[in-house]
């Protein structure tokens, strides 16, 4: 007995009373047609139970309908959320999404964006790298769409105002009472000299200037290890501004193992507003930087650039602050 063959785009064409041209441009986005055949063609399709062959439409049209998405460190939940948004559109537009995790090391930067490159359609990319150092990324021949401002021409950008965040932590901070503010930041993140001049600039309004240390790495142990250094010594600053929420839980945790009360002794407070701040204890005060839109943007983007549509944008997102008890006024 033999097996039913699977149905072919000629069973499609033959069934919906159209021509294997118009099957083949539906399926494959090169073309819209009216609601009418588009309807048609959607019914028809999932009546005969018709499956693209991928690696057949790859050949003819040279693309993949996979993209590639770059991040820094995929256990970061703004990473994570930044994942789930962009995936969420690129599913809608029967595209895959292929995520390299560069684990926060510059220097293996180029090696898996260049492997990734020759397997997408465009890439998505945060990068520590500086713009000078990136111009062989889109020599590519690849559309890309960065995380953070790009002082380049053509290129697509998403990225949330971190000097409005900082700024808006720091006026908070300093509405509530606290005038010993350090900044733990991140110096080797691109986004780190703007929340540090956004705080500068909120406290400089009261004639006041932040304390300034760094962590080693954007990470819960990054955080927590520079605890003691700069929360046991004599100018043991009443609110510390933290890179992102990862160092601030960190800090927070080794902070209440020292014998000190937050946000009593001394406030804490972070960037990205990840899932578990609302259900620490206290719960941590953090400025949603919007990461899933970011994914979203970014993707929508990327299919812009990919059709040949609209033009290079720069996409600043507005950040909201979400206060918590872990900066509540001093007792």
């Amino acid at each position: 007995m033999s097996l039913k063959r699977p149905p072919t785009i000629r069973d499609v064409a033959a069934a919906a009373g159209v021509s294997t041209a118009t099957v083949s441009k539906y399926i494959n986005g090169l073309q819209r047609f009216t609601p009418e055949v588009e309807q048609r063609l959607t019914e028809t399709i999932a009546r005969l139970g018709y499956r693209l062959n991928q690696q057949a439409r790859s050949m003819v049209t040279g693309q993949t309908r996979s993209f590639g998405l770059a991040v820094q460190d995929v256990r970061n939940p703004h990473f994570a959320n930044i994942i789930k948004g962009a995936n969420r559109v690129a599913l809608e537009q029967d595209y895959n999404l292929l995520v390299v995790d560069v684990q926060e090391r510059a220097a293996h930067e180029r090696h898996l964006l260049e492997a990734l490159a020759g397997r997408v359609d465009g890439l998505i990319v945060s990068s520590r790298l500086p713009d000078e150092s990136l111009s062989w990324l889109t020599e590519l021949g690849k559309p890309v769409v960065f995380f953070g401002r790009r002082d380049a021409p053509g290129i697509r950008c998403v990225r949330s105002d971190g000097h409005r965040a900082a700024y808006m932590l720091g006026r908070h901070l300093v509405d509530t009472g606290r005038r010993r503010i350090a900044y733990l930041g991140f110096p080797a993140a691109r986004w780190d000299g703007e929340r540090a001049a956004g705080l500068a600039e909120a406290m400089a309004a009261n004639g006041l200037a932040p304390i300034r240390h760094a962590v080693e790495a954007p990470t819960m142990e990054g955080g927590q290890r520079e605890a003691s250094s700069l929360l046991m010594g004599e100018a043991r600053p009443d609110a510390v501004v933290c890179y992102n929420d990862l160092v601030a839980i960190g800090l927070m945790h080794e902070a209440q193992a020292l014998g000190l009360r937050v946000p009593e002794d001394v406030a804490i407070a972070g960037f990205d507003d990840v899932p578990v701040a609302a259900y620490l204890h206290p719960a941590l005060t953090t400025v949603n930087m919007r990461s899933e839109e970011q994914g979203e943007v970014a993707m929508r983007l990327l299919l812009e650039a990919v059709r040949g549509e609209g033009d290079a944008s720069d996409i600043l997102m507005e950040p909201r602050l979400v206060p918590r008890a872990s900066t509540g006024r001093p007792g």
